[in-house]
């Protein structure tokens, strides 16, 4: 062996060494093909050459793919324009593509859309669709698919090699599904003949490629043919020729033969019409054929035909008549006796199609359905056979539904056997197979009994059918609630949790037991299923509802208890969160006398001193009380309950603090989801003036006796509630009680202002003569200077102005002069938290005013601009909503929309004259406008205002050049990029003559500018047009945006491969990559023999069966009529625990690499339209701080850097932007704040590196390069010691 780093013994004189400097010249001296090439390049070649400007333009397209149609008429024009062309041009435009190229035929489309000009076959396609293109075009023809048809035919008898036979087969396929069906019955003897003369002579041919075309175009002839055409023995010859291939040898034959015979016996036009027959003619045939072919096969061992057949099977049961399906039934089940794992699976599938076609009856009788459902319980697997028993569960549940979709009562005789099976599949050692068996009990409960539960009254124990059905079915899962079923315990708890939900209402009798026993279960220790009994017991409760459970399993709570461990406590909450649909009757007689014994207890111990018990039973108190919203969720006896339970709910309300949120809660519940007629809202409303006095008091008292904010929101939340089914007339007794305790001058600040919130709330609900009366009384306070009462006398206008009651309309229009008036006195006094409802107040008067009150919108107009930057987002909100609005009056108030556009927005260009606060807001509202009647606005004033808008970049204010960056976004954003274009070069000169301070200040808004202007206009075209200073930025633009290109294209491709690898379903032919696997003949055939050969490997191993040997010694007795489940296509043995598939990626050190969603989106690229939408509004301020948040989560802002590609915020810089949680890294106080390296810190201990200690530097064969790394080190050391000293030395001379 040589050593290492030498060459071999003569190699070095052949090696050419380059010279010095010339390692990077990698073009050879000999350059003699180069040269040759040269010398012909300027050279004229002798004679005339064929490469022309257009055939090379030609072959370009065809290498790109980009060949497209063109229209008759755009090659006429272009014949013309080349017709002073050489004679050389002239002569390239007829190449033996041009039929191809501009056929105009959509017809052919396939065939230029899938191109690839490096396959023979589709050349040939190419080349046969050129020249019949041409052929039709010189005898005048139109180019229609009859001309293509008759074209192709003749050329079908012409041709002679393979490959012209294929192409022209390919074309005729494609060409027969747009040919008039009076073409195709008429030529149907002349075409067929065609047909099957070439089906004859390429039947045993090497090639498929014709063989396959030539039998989907014989399905289409015959699928086009009428009912009349079926009578005639020639028709029903063609197809049994074509059916004979469905067993062919061949899988590309095979499959387009059985394909064929699907569409015909499914799609023939006949079978589509008014008078269509029940079945096709040609389906007893078909299924004569199926039974025979796997007659004829037998037992054999290799049942290759016998699959064939069920393959076909699977597709055309549904479309046979009864009795045939009978016939095929039968068969298919002798097939099974076979113990054949592969032919078994068919089979099923075979079933599963036939259910779940939903077939009608005369095609599937449901004595039929029932007949097999019965035959199929002789074939149920093995518990231990995974995917034999997971195919007998599908088929199963899709029998049953199909059964009851035909007859109720025949199916739910049916289903007790079917659930007594699907338990035993419970006890399956594989997971899927527990899943897939509660799947199917779930569906067949969902689909099956579900909708006939109506029709069933109450279910006893000894009740007849079909009650007595659901008590065996009941029964059966019940019993998977024992030991046996325990490692099964979460599907069971499952599954009964929608028996519950199905059947509880009329079943509840049966099931009293099996809640006692889920009780029980429960308070076993150490049970793990917890939540899922919840989840059932929850069910039994929202649908048998609280009292039958209490029945079956009573609380053993009375407030009497000697020990606290109260086992059945767990229930409260349960019934808290599923109760509905109840009496409020039972909560009264049952709970709230409950309610009262816990709460005595609980103050007993109180008293006692105990406070741990007082705790425990005021909580269980509590949560009684909580049961109530529950109860008052549509109840079933509010007119005859509430009454006895209004008092109690008062007194709640007004005594107890801790009680009034779920009091409060329960009567919003009521009245909103409660009272459904209205006889019932009355009840209701009749305690309106019993309830809301109470509540008004509670709401005006201070906080210390009207409890938290909280509790006064949810009182006040209650009290519009109720105010709703109140009588008109008491709320205007009641407004005129509020307004006198308002004017009271012994009332206090905060009674006034609580008064004030209850009149916002009763507003809207008052007549006009009180809300005349009411405007009198807040009128003052509308300049008050105390701005919390200025605020709620503007909202109690509001809700006036935006009530849709009639009273409030009205008086809004017999008031409208004076609330103008009124508004415009009080805008000097306006207080700034005012701002957001008498915003809203303008907005809602301004929707009803008409062209002779312009003048008061034209006032608006300042007081609106300015309060687009107001501190309250509420107010910016209600502004840009007002300005809007203001907008649609103009144009209203017409002549044109144009017109009256243009005439606001010379009222809004004054602002542009004012001061710096002034002008920023007008080019926000600018923007706004802009962004709202784009449609209205003539380009000419969107250019006046462009050139505006980028005469303010020059600005020295900050907001002033933001808002114009703003403007210019949503000008890119909005405007067309025709229109746009001429004005890019003021735009960019504009941002380009940017200041420094204002470029680096919005250096990140400038970026998304140039991103979006790159995307626009291309980046030449922005670099030329900006300064030297950008084009760092415009660099790093390109780059980042080519990251991002080619991040998303691995993406999308890493997506499309998934899909690839995914189970998609078999084409049907029509593909062009089907052609291109037939170009080469013996490489086709020799991969099809190594498919061949693949396939029979796997069928060996897949069809390979095993017998289960009996159990303890048992032997096998092959006489039992359950001895099939003992053939099992999975090898028994131990199980094997198979590793968890979890999709996530995997470092090489095992540890999993989990991204979360939000780093998998792109900064800017990824947003769609909406987001960009999102942030033009948010430029123009009206983004809601909460989006603004949520919007913070998901992606970076303007203000941060794009380079990073995660997306969640990290604190970052100093003062009061520096992480909080950052952990100083090792050794950090001894860095150099200088200088690199480590300093010593005058009292603290010296820096040291330290070497990790390792086991394996102990080998002695390691020992010289450990000494390596010492030296290393110690030199390093040396040499920052010497700097060190070299650095003293010169500061002492100094």
């Amino acid at each position: 062996m040589a050593r290492s780093g030498r060459l071999r013994s003569g190699a070095a004189a052949k090696l050419k060494r380059w010279r010095k400097g010339h390692s990077s010249d990698s073009n050879p001296e000999t350059r003699q093909h180069r040269l040759a090439a040269r010398s012909r390049f300027c050279s004229r070649p002798a004679e005339k050459s064929n490469l022309t400007v257009d055939a090379v333009k030609l072959h370009n397209e065809l290498q790109s793919g980009s060949l497209r149609l063109q229209r008759a008429g755009d090659s006429a024009q272009w014949m013309e324009e080349g017709s002073a062309e050489e004679a050389a041009t002239e002569r390239s435009s007829g190449t033996f593509l041009s039929g191809l190229s501009d056929c105009s035929n959509v017809t052919f489309s396939k065939v230029q859309r899938f191109w690839e000009s490096n396959s023979a076959a589709h050349k040939e396609i190419c080349a046969v669709l050129a020249a019949v293109t041409e052929v039709i075009r010189s005898r005048g023809g139109k180019e229609s698919e009859t001309e293509y048809f008759a074209a192709l035919m003749t050329t079908l008898e012409a041709v002679e090699s393979p490959e012209s036979l294929s192409a022209v087969a390919y074309l005729l396929n494609l060409v027969l599904k747009r040919v008039p069906s009076p073409v195709l019955i008429k030529k149907f003897s002349d075409a067929s003949k065609a047909f099957m003369s070439i089906v004859s002579s390429q039947a045993c041919s090497s090639s498929t490629s014709a063989l396959r075309w030539v039998l989907s175009c014989l399905a289409t002839l015959l699928r086009k043919q009428d009912l009349a055409a079926w009578s005639y023995p020639v028709t029903l010859q063609v197809y049994h020729g074509l059916l004979s291939f469905c067993v062919h040898t061949k899988p590309k034959v095979r499959k387009a033969a059985q394909h064929g015979v699907c569409s015909v016996l499914r799609g023939s036009e006949f079978m589509f019409g008014d008078a269509a027959p029940e079945h096709h003619p040609a389906a007893p045939s078909t299924a004569k054929f199926c039974v025979q072919e796997i007659e004829k096969a037998g037992g054999a061992k290799e049942a290759t035909t016998t699959l064939h057949v069920l393959a076909l099977l699977r597709d055309v049961l549904p479309c046979f008549p009864a009795a045939v399906v009978k016939t095929c039934c039968e068969t298919l089940l002798r097939v099974m006796t076979l113990s054949h794992v592969l032919v078994t699976a068919c089979a099923m599938q075979a079933f599963h199609s036939l259910f779940s076609a939903q077939a009608s009856v005369a095609c599937l009788p449901a004595e039929l359905n029932a007949q097999i459902i019965t035959a199929l319980y002789d074939y149920v697997p093995s518990t231990s056979d995974l995917q034999p028993l997971l195919t007998w569960l599908s088929t199963m549940e899709r029998a049953h539904i199909n059964l009851g979709r035909l007859q109720k009562d025949l199916c739910w005789a049916h289903l007790p056997r079917l659930f007594s099976a699907a338990m035993n599949c419970f006890l399956s050692p594989h997971s899927q197979v527990v899943s897939a068996a509660a799947q199917t009990l779930e569906t067949i409960l969902s689909e099956c009994i579900a909708p006939h539960m109506e029709d069933v009254g109450t279910v006893s124990a000894s009740a007849p059918a079909p009650a007595a059905y659901l008590c065996k079915m009941f029964r059966s899962v019940e019993e998977g609630l024992t030991y046996r079923f325990h490692a099964a315990w979460d599907e069971v708890l499952r599954v009964l949790e929608v028996f519950f939900e199905t059947c509880g209402k009329q079943c509840h009798p049966i099931m009293r037991k099996c809640l006692q026993s889920l009780c029980d279960l429960r308070l076993s220790p150490h049970f793990p299923y917890t939540a899922e009994v919840d989840q059932a017991v929850g069910a039994a409760v929202s649908t048998m509802g609280p009292e039958v459970l209490l029945e079956a399993v009573p609380l053993e709570i009375n407030g009497k208890e000697e020990t606290l461990d109260f086992p059945r406590s767990w229930l409260l909450p349960v019934l808290r969160d599923n109760v509905q649909g109840a009496r409020l009757g039972f909560f009264t007689s049952y709970f709230l006398p409950l309610a009262a014994a816990l709460k005595s207890r609980a103050v007993e111990f109180t008293q006692a001193g105990k406070s741990v018990e007082a705790k425990i039973y005021d909580t269980l108190q509590w949560q009684v009380w909580t049961l109530l919203p529950g109860f008052c969720t549509h109840p079933t006896d509010v007119l005859g309950a509430f009454k006895g339970l209004a008092r109690t709910l008062g007194m709640a309300i007004s005594e107890r603090p801790d009680l009034r949120p779920t009091v409060c809660q329960a009567l919003r519940t009521l009245i909103h989801k409660g009272c459904e007629t209205d006889a019932e809202r009355a009840e209701v409303g009749r305690f309106a003036k019993n309830f809301l006095p109470i509540l008004f008091n509670v709401y005006s008292q201070p906080e210390e006796d009207g409890g938290t904010s909280a509790q006064r929101r949810s009182v006040l939340d209650t009290v519009r509630a109720y105010l709703t089914i109140t009588d008109p007339q008491m709320v205007c007794g009641f407004l005129e009680k509020a307004s006198a305790k308002l004017t009271s001058p012994e009332s206090s600040e905060f009674a006034r202002l609580s008064i004030l919130d209850l009149v916002v709330a009763m507003a809207p609900y008052a007549d006009e003569q009180s809300l005349d009366s009411l405007y009198r009384t807040i009128q003052p306070s509308l300049q008050s200077k105390e701005r919390s009462m200025q605020k709620k006398a503007y909202r109690v206008l509001e809700e006036v102005c935006a009530a849709p009651h009639a009273p409030c309309q009205a008086f809004v229009h017999s008031h409208l002069q004076e609330l103008q008036a009124v508004l415009l006195d009080s805008l000097k006094s306006a207080a700034s938290p005012a701002k957001r409802p008498r915003l809203k107040c303008l907005f809602h008067i301004v929707k009803q005013l008409s062209a002779e009150h312009e003048p008061f919108v034209t006032a608006l107009v300042p007081e609106v601009i300015l309060c687009t930057k107001e501190v309250s987002v509420g107010a910016r909100k209600n502004a840009f909503m007002l300005l809007v609005e203001m907008g649609h009056a103009f144009i209203r108030f017409g002549p044109t929309p144009e017109e009256a556009m243009q005439r606001f927005l010379l009222l809004i260009y004054v602002g542009l004259t004012g001061s710096v606060t002034m002008i920023s807001c007008t080019v926000l509202a600018l923007t706004r406008l802009f962004f709202e009647f784009k449609d209205h606005l003539e380009f000419s004033v969107v250019e006046q205002l462009l050139q505006n808008i980028c005469l303010l970049l020059a600005s020295r204010t900050r907001d002033v050049v933001k808002a114009a960056l703003g403007f210019l976004k949503v000008t890119l954003l909005l405007v067309d990029t025709k229109l746009l274009a001429k004005h890019v070069q003021t735009m960019l000169e504009a941002v380009g003559n940017l200041s420094d301070d204002m470029r680096r200040h919005f250096r990140m808004k400038l970026r998304n500018l140039f991103i979006k202007f790159i995307r626009k206009f291309g980046f030449e075209l922005v670099k030329g047009l900006l300064p030297a200073e950008y084009h760092k930025v415009l660099v790093n633009i390109r780059k980042a945006e080519s990251r991002s290109h080619k991040r998303r294209a691995l993406k999308k491709a890493a997506a499309d491969m998934d899909e690839e690898e995914a189970p998609a379903p078999q084409p049907r032919g029509d593909s062009m990559e089907e052609i291109l696997a037939d170009s080469e003949d013996e490489e086709e055939e020799e991969e099809e023999r190594h498919r061949v050969k693949e396939w029979r490997k796997q069928a060996r191993q897949k069809g390979q069966a095993w017998l289960k040997e009996g159990e303890d010694d048992e032997p096998l007795n092959f006489l039992d009529p359950n001895v099939s489940q003992r053939v099992l296509a999975t090898k028994p043995g131990p199980k094997r625990s198979r590793g968890v598939s979890h999709d996530f990626q995997m470092s090489e050190d095992g540890r999993l690499i989990i991204h979360e969603e939000e780093e998998e989106l792109d900064d800017d690229e990824g947003k769609g339209a909406d987001e960009e939408m999102a942030d033009v509004l948010q430029d123009v301020g009206l983004r809601s701080k909460k989006s603004q948040k949520r919007r913070f989560r998901e992606e970076p802002d303007d203000e941060e850097a794009e380079g990073g590609t995660s997306s969640q915020y990290r604190a970052g810089g100093s003062g009061i932007h520096r992480p909080l949680n950052k952990v100083p890294a090792f050794g950090a106080e001894y860095r150099s704040k200088k200088g690199k390296g480590d300093v010593k810190k005058k009292g603290q201990l010296d820096p040291y590196a330290y070497i990790p200690l390792n086991r394996a530097k102990l080998n002695r064969r390691k020992r010289a390069k450990m000494q390596g790394q010492f030296k290393g080190l110690m030199k390093g050391a040396q040499r920052g010691a010497k700097a060190g000293r070299r650095n003293r030395l010169k500061a002492q001379r100094s």
